[in-house]
């Protein structure tokens, strides 16, 4: 077969639509690509965290990623707002002498907030506790199926610990929408500069109205913040 053959047969397939088992099988090794790139770039990070350093964990779910900071010596401090995550997550680093546990949602702002959950909670809560969201809207959210949660200002968090500290040396946060309220007013507020590193993972896929600010913050980061201080596709 000669080439513009095989360029015709390449062609016809792209043309044709995919199944929906090949959309779920493309999506998951998007998103297995993902983790892996995300779990590489934590390895580095751990390699350069050490005792006296400060790490924060936001969305610290069942301590994946609180563990492998645990590890490294550092102070750790991991917030969780889900009840039945909090509860893995205490099982699991309750007894750590460099790790503090927190029952608690972060904001830019303190006070009571609801923690709605997944539309499939009680069918599946391990899976489902790590879409737990304070932000209306979301794909898959039963907002009636909610918990009042603890809200803590995580602006005044940050201040206090750089004042203390003089900087913080790891930031990872994954909070299922309200991390876009809270990056505006960390960059508004001038806490960014004192963080070594923040990743974080956006979820504009799971909040549609919110596109256009996520499209103009990672706009704005780009040209403000290396991609080695500030990491806004941790995952």
């Amino acid at each position: 077969m000669d080439k513009p053959d095989k360029q015709a047969r390449r062609a016809a397939r792209k043309q044709q639509p995919l199944t929906e088992d090949e959309r779920k099988a493309r999506r998951r090794a998007k998103r297995n690509l993902r983790h892996a790139e995300a779990m590489g770039f934590l390895k580095g990070v751990t390699a350069m965290l050490k005792p006296g350093d400060l790490a924060l964990d936001c969305g610290a779910n069942v301590g994946v990623v609180s563990s492998l900071l645990a590890e490294t010596g550092a102070d750790v401090i991991s917030y969780e707002p889900d009840p039945y995550a909090f509860a893995q997550l205490n099982a699991a680093l309750g007894d750590r002498q460099n790790v503090q546990l927190v029952n608690a949602a972060v904001g830019a702002s303190s006070g009571t907030v609801r923690l709605m959950r997944a539309s499939n909670f009680d069918d599946d809560k391990k899976s489902a506790s790590v879409k737990s969201t304070i932000v209306d809207g979301g794909r898959m959210i039963a907002a009636e199926n909610y918990v009042d949660v603890k809200l803590l200002d995580f602006l005044a968090i940050l201040s206090d610990e750089i004042e203390n500290r003089g900087e913080i040396a790891f930031v990872k946060m994954d909070i299922e929408g309200a991390e876009l309220d809270l990056l505006e007013a960390m960059d508004a507020a001038d806490l960014i500069k004192d963080i070594r590193c923040l990743v974080v993972e956006t979820h504009e896929r799971k909040f549609a109205e919110l596109r256009p600010r996520f499209r103009a913050l990672r706009e704005a980061f780009s040209k403000k913040y290396p991609v080695r201080q500030v990491n806004l596709d941790w995952i």
